[in-house]
């Protein structure tokens, strides 16, 4: 049995003729006569009586129109709704942005996806790049903005922001004047760091062990402008990605080049390589394609 057994018997119920009910279907009478006397096989039942003019329901079919109506008025309704998410007039998208990131890059992104699908439902989580990869990764997010290099093999990507930390210290710290800072150089300062669950954090470290100190870490916070705060009263340094310095108050604070090593700060949006993404989480990963092309 399938759907189209239920349409025909319940068209053939309405009109009480099989050439009628046909004509109605834009199908041939003997394909609906087929029809219907397969689904009487089926159920081992008369649904018709065919003695008179008119076609007429047995018992049997009494009872089994209304099964077979409210089947397949589920059945209209489930494609409906499946409609509705192919053509993104509905549908809910779980996305993962670092604060910092959300704040910087996203308004104009999800301000112009909501314009254009208003009955998509965007629920945006904040936590820290290496919380949103492991999310991602573990299916509670459909899509989330992580710090590169990611796993390959697990995620798909693409790149929006390409660029490197710099030094922030206060305006009257030793190195102010300086245009360009290695990071070796900072190895007795008072760090501010993002908390540990920023990828930032570990980036940070690594690369201070790789030029032979473990940095002293005084502070560590989530807010980049509460860091930013921090330096200004020379509470200690900070490295902060490029983006976020552009938008510091020069008298409070000093934006120095860092190099020796330059420690990159590059973003992509990730999704799951081996999980379903829903059509309106897909049409979101187009649109903000095409928007940060466009902010560039």
């Amino acid at each position: 049995m399938d759907i189209r057994h239920l349409q025909y018997f319940i068209e053939v119920a309405h009109w009480k003729n099989f050439t009628k009910a046909a004509n109605h279907l834009y199908v041939t009478q003997p394909t609906i006569s087929k029809m219907v006397k397969n689904l009487e096989e089926e159920l081992g039942v008369e649904l018709f009586d065919r003695s008179g003019k008119q076609v007429e329901l047995t018992d049997a079919g009494s009872l089994i129109l209304k099964q077979a109506q409210s089947i397949f008025h589920s059945f209209q309704n489930m494609t409906h709704a499946l409609d509705d998410l192919r053509n993104l007039k509905t549908g809910h998208i779980r996305i993962g942005l670092p604060p910092m990131i959300g704040s910087r890059f996203f308004p104009k992104v999800i301000g112009g996806f909501r314009e254009h699908y208003p009955d998509v439902m965007l629920q945006l989580v904040e936590h820290g790049a290496k919380k949103i990869e492991e999310e991602v990764g573990n299916g509670t997010l459909d899509i989330g903005v992580v710090l590169l290099p990611t796993e390959k093999d697990i995620f798909h990507s693409f790149s929006f922001v390409k660029e490197n930390v710099m030094l922030v210290v206060h305006p009257e710290h030793v190195l102010s004047e300086r245009h360009e800072v290695y990071l070796v150089e900072l190895k007795e300062e008072a760090f501010i760091l993002f908390r540990e669950d920023f990828a930032l954090h570990d980036r940070i470290i690594k690369a201070c062990l790789s030029v032979g100190f473990s940095p002293r870490i005084v502070s560590e916070s989530s807010q980049w402008d509460l860091i930013s705060e921090m330096v200004a009263a020379d509470l200690g340094v900070a490295l902060l990605p490029e983006t976020i310095c552009k938008s510091l108050e020069a008298s409070k604070v000093k934006v120095i080049r860092l190099s020796q090593p330059a420690i990159p700060w590059h973003l992509a949006v990730v999704w799951r390589k081996d999980h379903y993404l829903p059509f309106a989480a897909r049409e979101w990963l187009r649109f903000t394609r095409t928007m940060m092309r466009e902010i560039e």
